[in-house]
């Protein structure tokens, strides 16, 4: 069996074992593609540990970050440990190599007033009417419930049937979870169905509640990307600044900034782990810091 035919197993096996998500299995795909093309072919049991440092110092010099190294290498080590477990290998070459560490960056956020404007300009932006109440219902969704991107486009138009106070959220790897509405974010809701539903096809009604034309059935990630640029911009905020993950990093430092108990966040945001929810402790450590450093009189000068 080639080295690419093993590489297409580890990732099928995967994605049926953990439920991995589409753009997951693509990453892992991409990721050790790059790494079989730069073993020229050679046959997996062929590979040894010099071979994989070196792949990873070729990776340095090309200047990736260090999260897309740790990234390649995490794929690395899945894939020759699914060898050894398969027998295709009697070691584990890739088992001591240690990886470059990740950095610890702070999520971008958006203040309150920010994100009150981002979804007033909301209600303004697009060619028609229709168009205006999806983009304002898709913002205040976002940020009342900090859903990641991909669940709230294709979000199935009967969770939100009956004014809703709460949505059942499908995450990563088909987990479940409910999280509440705010009055805001119900009442676009309720707009945003009468619009739909008035010019949803009725003869193949979209299961979606944001349809679209496209393959997907659904409005896509990319579009949404381009939309809350738009938004941005009409807001008068940077759109370099605005993108649909950093509402998902307001609505948490917001949260917490108000009082919110941070396992209560963990289970709102479908994080696994709670060390993954704990970095907006940090965030919310440094803008007191910078709130004391610019207001303290004893700061100033």
């Amino acid at each position: 069996m080639t080295l690419g035919r093993q590489i297409s197993s580890f990732i099928d096996a995967r994605a049926a074992e953990a439920g991995a998500a589409e753009n997951t299995r693509l990453a892992y795909m991409r990721d050790l593609s790059d790494f079989g093309t730069w073993m020229g072919g050679r046959d997996l049991p062929d590979i040894d540990r010099s071979d994989i440092e070196g792949y990873l110092l070729h990776c340095t010099d090309q200047g990736l970050a260090v999260s897309t190294r740790a990234r390649r290498l995490s794929a690395i080590k899945g894939l020759f440990r699914f060898a050894y477990e398969e027998g295709w290998r009697t070691d584990n070459p890739a088992l001591r190599i240690k990886g470059p560490g990740r950095e610890k960056r702070l999520p971008k956020t958006l203040e309150v007033e920010e994100v009150d404007r981002l979804i007033d300009a909301a209600r303004r932006t697009g060619r028609a009417e229709a168009d205006k109440v999806r983009n304002a219902c898709l913002l205040e969704i976002l940020y009342a419930t900090g859903m990641r991107v991909t669940e709230l486009v294709s979000l199935p138009v009967a969770a939100a049937r009956g004014d809703p106070r709460m949505l059942l959220i499908r995450g990563k790897g088909g987990k479940e979870r409910v999280v509440p509405l705010t009055d805001g974010a119900r009442t676009a809701l309720t707009t945003w169905l009468t619009i739909r539903d008035g010019t949803d096809d009725a003869k193949a009604p979209s299961r979606f509640l944001f349809p679209s034309r496209g393959k997907a059935g659904h409005l896509t990630r990319h579009r949404f990307f381009q939309l809350i640029k738009e938004i941005a911009l009409e807001a008068g905020l940077d759109p370099a600044k605005v993108t649909p993950h950093t509402l998902r990093h307001a609505f948490a430092t917001h949260l917490l900034a108000g009082g919110a108990d941070l396992m209560a966040i963990q289970a709102l945001l479908g994080h696994a782990d709670v060390a993954t929810t704990e970095i907006y402790t940090h965030v919310l450590d440094q803008r007191l810091q910078e709130l004391v450093l610019q207001h303290h009189p004893l700061a100033k000068g």
